[in-house]
């Protein structure tokens, strides 16, 4: 498979929205503003996890990352989206356009196994809970973190590439907005049978097999709680693992659709807006959902906040 200069030079056109084009303005407000609300969000929560003591623990280290990660999705996709639907101007450089591929996949890869990772910080927090603190000490923390981190750019590192190579026949207009994969792999004017073979078996690693070990952990969350005799012992256990559980739900709804599937049977209009909801709406309400019925951030932002307005 050969690069295509013409894309290579020119770039692509991302055409998003343009064919309702009385709903791009409102799409941006909207966009714009879950932006916002994202990085607002994420960052209070990833300063909480660093002033607060008491959060200093292994699950908001990890939630303290997801945190991180949203921030990062976000900003490697929205500013460009809001560019796009702002003016008449749909086009992005070819360099735009590689590098919001890859961290688009990277991420979303990181996301995957590190929702797993956390699913097992709660399988431990519940199921053995005298051995907590030894089974989640920092190292191993670290330790999973990184597996989480590494596992979702080293697989983009594989599928970026392999993508950005196929042969687009001058054809430039991406159904999109973004350069995502399954419809970058669509406009090709190639057999793309073997690349979709190979997204999908390394999927089976980035994405099935996370949700598998969630899935499992939960299993056995599940028959701890159930062995539990107290009701406030049950509600605790509960809350500690709901939030949890929601963002999974939320993430790997969207994200089995989009990549778990043959090309020709990817529906652009379908993906638009499931792209739009794990883009723009997961990571701002990740935060919402994390703090809502959460005690400890809640006491956290008020110390915080307490200290904050003292100096004031």
């Amino acid at each position: 498979m050969g690069l295509d200069n013409t894309s290579s030079s020119e770039g692509f056109i991302l055409v998003g929205f343009s064919d309702c084009p009385h709903l791009e303005l409102i799409l941006f407000v909207v966009v714009l503003t879950f932006y916002l609300l994202t990085l607002l969000g994420n960052v209070t929560i990833i300063l909480l996890s660093v002033l607060d003591s008491r959060l200093h623990t292994p699950m908001y280290f990890f939630l303290a990352n997801l945190s991180s990660l949203d921030i990062c999705f976000t900003t490697g996709s929205i500013p460009q989206m809001l560019y796009n639907l702002w003016g008449p101007d749909k086009t992005i450089s070819y360099l735009g356009c590689a590098t919001q591929l890859y961290f688009v996949l990277a991420l979303g890869g990181v996301e995957c196994v590190l929702l797993a990772v956390m699913a097992y910080d709660r399988y431990a927090a519940v199921c053995k809970p005298l051995h907590y603190t030894l089974i989640t000490h920092p190292r191993l923390c670290g330790q999973l973190a990184s597996v989480a981190w590494l596992s979702g750019f080293g697989n983009s590192l594989i599928m970026a590439p392999q993508t950005l190579m196929l042969p687009h026949c001058g054809y430039r207009q991406v159904d999109h907005f973004l350069c995502e994969m399954p419809a970058l792999i669509g406009m090709a004017c190639v057999d793309t049978t073997t690349l979709e073979a190979l997204a999908f078996v390394l999927a089976i690693f980035i994405i099935l097999a996370p949700l598998i070990l969630i899935l499992i952990s939960y299993g056995y969350i599940a028959q701890a709680v159930l062995r539990i005799k107290s009701a406030a012992g049950r509600k605790k256990a509960f809350n500690t693992c709901s939030s949890h559980l929601t963002v999974v739900s939320l993430f790997y709804a969207t994200i089995i659709y989009m990549y778990l599937q043959p090309a020709n049977t990817y529906s652009q209009d379908q993906g638009k807006f499931l792209t739009l909801f794990y883009t723009i709406i997961t990571p701002s309400v990740n935060p919402l959902i994390y703090t809502l019925r959460n005690k400890d951030v809640k006491e956290a932002m008020k110390k915080v906040l307490g200290k904050w307005g003292a100096e004031v």
